[in-house]
Order: C-alpha cells, then structure tokens, then sequence
C-alpha cells in the first residue's frame, strides 16, 4: 500500500470504533488490518448499493472473487493488490477472503428475510468470523485458541449489529433475525417492515442477545487464558460491542427504537478498563 493509499483509508477508518482497537497494534499489524478493513467495506458497500441492479452487483463481487483468485497465483491482483501486503507478511488464508465475498453475495442474490438459524449461523460465518480468521493471524495468534476467538467474537459482534439495525435493514428489505425465534414468538410475517413494527419483536431481539452473551462469554474466556498473540484489540471490540448489547437490552426493543452507540466517555472508560485488564 503506498503513501497516499495510507493516508486516505486511515482518513476513512479513523472515524469508526474500529480504529480505536487497532491504533495500538505495530505498524506492519495495524496495516495490515486496515487493509483487510478496506477490503470488507469495498465488498460490503457492492452488496448493499441497492441502487445497482442485484446482475452489476453480483459482476461486481465476482470481480473481486477474480481478483483474489488472481493474488493467489500470483498474476496480476486487480483491486486485490489493497492487501496483497499484509496476505505476504502474515500468511492470510484465500478461503478467509473467499468467505467475505459468499457472504456479501447471499445478500445480493436475495434480500435475506427471515433466515433459519443455520442459515443465520453460515451467514454470520462468512461476513464476522472469516474477518475473525484473518484478524487472528494478523494478531499473532496460533491455533486453536485463534480459531475459537474467531468463530465467538465473530458471531457476538455480528448479531449484536443485527440487533442495532432492524430499522435500517428493513428499510433496505432485509431481516436477519432467525425464523425460529420469530416463530416462538408468534410472529409468522417475514416482510422486514412488518416484523420491525410487531411488538412482540422485542421478545425475540432479546432470545437473540442471549446467544450473542453466549459468544461473548466464550470469547471472553479465550482471551482470559491470555493465549499469545496480540489481545488488546480483540478484548475491547469485545468490550464495546458488549456494552452496546447491554445498552439495547437496557432501553428494549419497543418503538421508538435509537441506534445505541457508546458516547465518547464510554468508549475511552471501556479503553482504559481493557488497557489495565479489567475487562
């Protein structure tokens, strides 16, 4: 990544939480994930431009899919090169990336309404844990503790956004919450903006949230082991997407729903309780 490319994406990522883990990390670590993050929002911003017919979209993601087929061989990368660093310096997995782009295309082949729970569950694999599976080996992890983390924190962080953004991903015809607790909860609609307007939705974004508790505690006990690698910036995205889980279980799920989000004050607390091990 040269000069200017450096420059414009931490222009770009400076401004999400997800820069405040990562900052602390070496050089060669914090670059490396800043370029893996510019790769997920590349393809997360295909999949979700519903302004773009789903055909340019799905040609736009198998572009990318060409793209890192192309790395790989070592032929010449396309847009592909954005991380063709940090695959070199840290041995990053084709199947890791490959498993980004599955994911973004479910979303593009049909709005996802509704899914099973192992539909949700694959889903959540590709999009979170995969990211998981090459921010680990970037962090100096080893298996299987790396592994596990992955696959925890992954699904922890990704069901705890779907619980922020009902309103969001109904607008856009999307609904990720799973059909079996829908269903427990007398809700047989499917249509996002229905769902999103029931009051019994409330019931089951909080089913939802205890098995995202689930995978935090099991993430939490992994880097409780203090197994090596670097652990600061898996341990506070733990922290402040637990605390923003907590906060919506605080205000429930009842319209008028607001987007939780730590304030400023929070988040360098949460900083500052991670940094000296406390949570």
């Amino acid at each position: 990544m040269n000069h200017d490319d450096r420059v414009a994406l931490h222009g770009q990522v400076s401004r999400s939480s997800f820069y405040s883990g990562m900052r602390v990390l070496p050089r060669a670590e914090r670059e490396a994930m800043f370029a893996v993050y510019a790769f997920c929002r590349a393809v997360d911003d295909i999949a979700d431009d519903i302004d773009r017919d789903r055909g340019d979209r799905a040609r736009a993601l198998a572009a990318w899919r060409d793209d890192i087929e192309a790395l790989y061989a070592g032929g010449p990368p396309g847009r592909a090169e954005l991380v063709a660093e940090a695959v070199a310096r840290f041995g990053l997995a084709k199947a890791d990336f490959l498993a980004v782009i599955d994911g973004m295309e479910m979303d593009t082949a049909g709005d996802i309404r509704a899914p099973d729970a192992a539909t949700l569950d694959l889903y959540c694999d590709r999009v979170a844990s995969a990211v998981g599976r090459l921010s680990v080996r970037i962090f100096g992890m080893a298996d299987p503790a790396a592994t596990d983390l992955a696959h925890h924190l992954g699904r922890a962080l990704q069901l705890t956004n779907i619980l922020r953004d009902i309103d969001e991903d109904a607008v856009i015809g999307r609904l990720y919450l799973p059909r079996e607790h829908l269903i427990a909860h007398g809700i047989t609609a499917t249509e996002p903006l229905t769902v999103a307007a029931d009051p019994a939705i409330d019931g089951v974004a909080r089913d939802v949230a205890r098995d995202a508790h689930a995978h935090y505690a099991a993430a939490k006990a992994i880097l409780a082991r203090r197994p090596r690698g670097h652990l600061f910036a898996p341990r506070l995205m733990a922290g402040v997407y637990s605390r923003t889980l907590a906060m919506m279980e605080t205000t429930g799920w009842h319209r008028p729903r607001r987007r939780a989000k730590l304030g400023r004050a929070a988040l360098l607390w949460t900083v500052a309780r991670v940094g000296l091990g406390w949570s």
